[in-house]
């Protein structure tokens, strides 16, 4: 009797780990991608528009989060390989990525543009169609078009590829490039935080954002999504967009 008690103890205990551990998840994020991801200069932790977002839907749906800083054009083999869970930073959602991973629905949607130094009378046209040098973050979907659409219509820019796009604003002050081709918002923090460069324009189709997961985690999928819906219903939604998208 007395083995049959403890036995059943053990099993009323292991029966009711479920209810209350939470879920656990690893985000992966560009650590130089303001305002959507970065590391926080004053606090050393990861901060932006993506991540409070994600924090704000683990907390509302009942599961725990950690964001993993990592190089950009090895972030979608860290989630094949399992090392993270998602990819909420900023993500272009490109049929390219789609047939490795899986989006969550399109939460935002952002502009392609060149920046120049702000005394530079640079066109879009003139980028395109000169002999001048080209920035462009490497691994991301505008580094892909550009370098595609150069291939096919033998426009003479030299591109060079830079691990983030806050260094390629530094090449571009420096002199080392004429003029820099990113996400728009990217470009408006550059010139909220006093960088003298301006847009010189628009190029190409504007992104949709997504979080990537891996096929087949339909849960975690669900989840998100489910999570974004929600987000984007409560004031919070608005407030992040004011904190972080209206500068």
């Amino acid at each position: 009797m007395k083995k049959f008690l403890v036995c059943a103890l053990l099993a009323a205990v292991m029966a009711a780990v479920p209810a209350f551990a939470k879920k656990s998840y690893v985000n992966g994020i560009d650590p130089n991608y303001p305002p959507f991801a970065y590391v926080d200069e004053k606090t050393g932790q990861p901060a932006g528009f993506d991540v409070d977002s994600l924090n704000w839907i683990a907390k509302t749906m009942g599961f725990e989060i950690t964001h993993k800083p990592m190089a950009w054009d090895g972030i979608i083999p860290a989630l094949v390989a399992k090392q993270i869970d998602m990819v909420d930073s900023g993500m272009s959602i490109t049929p390219e990525r789609a047939k490795v991973v899986e989006f969550s629905d399109p939460y935002w949607t952002v502009s392609r543009v060149f920046l120049v130094p702000a005394n530079s009378t640079l066109t879009p046209q003139d980028v395109l169609t000169k002999k001048v040098k080209l920035g462009v973050q490497r691994g991301t979907s505008e580094a892909n078009a550009i370098k595609q659409e150069q291939q096919e219509k033998g426009y003479p820019f030299e591109l060079r590829f830079y691990e983030s796009a806050p260094l390629a604003v530094e090449d571009l002050l420096n002199g080392r490039i004429d003029a820099a081709l990113m996400d728009e918002l990217p470009a408006d923090d550059a010139i909220s935080k006093g960088r003298p460069v301006k847009k010189a324009g628009t190029h190409g189709e504007p992104d949709k954002f997504g979080v990537a997961m891996r096929k087949g985690d339909k849960d975690l999928h669900k989840l998100i999504n489910d999570g974004y819906k929600k987000l984007m219903a409560d004031p919070y939604w608005q407030e992040l967009q004011k904190k972080y998208l209206s500068k």
